[in-house]
């Protein structure tokens, strides 16, 4: 009888993913469904910040793996967008939709961020806020035109993309210097 309550138990514990800290069927007992992920809306002019804000929660909460499921997050968008995606089946199809909507490289976006970082000037702020500012501008501009990847037979056998990215340093160098008065 023992035994046999035993092997029940087993079989319940590895059919019930619900109840195991690894899965991400898991629900930590702090957390809730209707928890907000991150405090960043997506309003569409900010998918790439909202993107990598969503990517590193459902990470740190070992659910990234739903963006291919049925996890609904209409909760982390303005409402005029989760009218646009309230037909969408499943989350997968939902990360795929805002993507194509949002994700393309905005060229006015680009126009705005250069303007900004090449006009931006230290003011009152310490160092470390200006640099802090700037960098936040620079990470945004670098997803919206990313270092291209490497396309030797041999990674990184030529020297093309390292020299992009040591000129790409070299502009963020001269525009934190240029941002002292």
């Amino acid at each position: 009888m023992v035994a046999e309550t035993s092997t029940k138990s087993d079989s319940k514990t590895s059919s019930d993913d619900s109840q195991n800290p690894s899965s991400p069927n898991y629900l930590h007992p702090g957390e809730n469904p209707r928890m907000v992920l991150i405090n960043v809306q997506l309003d569409g002019g900010n998918y790439h910040a909202w993107s990598r804000g969503m990517k590193r929660a459902l990470l740190s909460k070992n659910k990234h793996k739903f963006v291919d499921g049925s996890i609904l997050i209409t909760k982390t968008v303005n409402n005029q967008i989760a009218q646009s995606i309230v037909y969408i089946e499943n989350a997968r199809e939902l990360w795929e939709d805002l993507w194509e909507r949002f994700s393309k490289g905005d060229h006015f976006r680009i126009s705005d961020l250069l303007q900004e970082i090449h006009s931006m000037r230290q003011g009152k702020r310490n160092v470390t806020e200006f640099f802090t500012e700037l960098k936040t501008l620079w990470e945004e501009l670098e997803s919206l035109r990313p270092t291209p990847d490497c396309v030797c037979k041999i990674k990184y056998s030529c020297a093309l993309i390292k020299s992009v990215v040591k000129h790409r340093e070299s502009e963020y160098v001269l525009c934190f210097l240029e941002g002292f008065e």
